[in-house]
């Protein structure tokens, strides 16, 4: 799908704008992930610019939080010894290596798994009340499916 436009006095021409893209992922997010019933939040990343291209309602990740999950992978054992924390929540590691990183917070049996392609980050919460062997199912299918995508 092109799209055509004026800028000015030219017309530019572009693939699918920007922010159809971000409701085709969002859908997507929608439809692999929350739809499951076992997914609070979740988000989709892009690495190399550290910006959310896509996410749950009322889930917004800054820069400096993006950057430190795309650290953490750099970092899986020394997250496998000494936890991660994300938004001001401190989580026990269960799993990390290059692709993927499950934890489970502290003072609950909420959770987070965050996983990586070539060219993006995906995290997904779950509640006490979610299983987590649900969500790490859904999170590890939408991640496959963005790998072979080549993404």
């Amino acid at each position: 799908m092109a799209n055509l436009w004026m800028e000015g006095d030219r017309y530019q021409i572009k693939g699918v704008p920007d922010r159809v893209k971000m409701n085709q992922l969002n859908n997507l997010l929608h439809d692999s992930l929350i739809s499951t019933e076992h997914v609070e939040k979740c988000a989709i990343l892009d690495r190399k610019e550290k910006e959310q291209r896509a996410g749950s309602p009322g889930f917004v990740l800054q820069k400096d939080q993006i950057l430190s999950l795309q650290e953490a992978f750099k970092k899986c054992s020394m997250i496998r010894k000494e936890g991660i924390c994300f938004e001001d929540k401190n989580y026990k590691c269960t799993r990390a290596d290059k692709n993927s990183i499950y934890a489970k917070q502290l003072q609950s049996n909420d959770g987070m798994i965050i996983t990586q392609t070539a060219t993006l980050l995906i995290v997904a919460t779950y509640t006490e009340r979610m299983f987590p062997s649900v969500c790490v199912e859904a999170m590890e299918k939408l991640t496959d499916y963005f790998r072979e995508k080549g993404r």
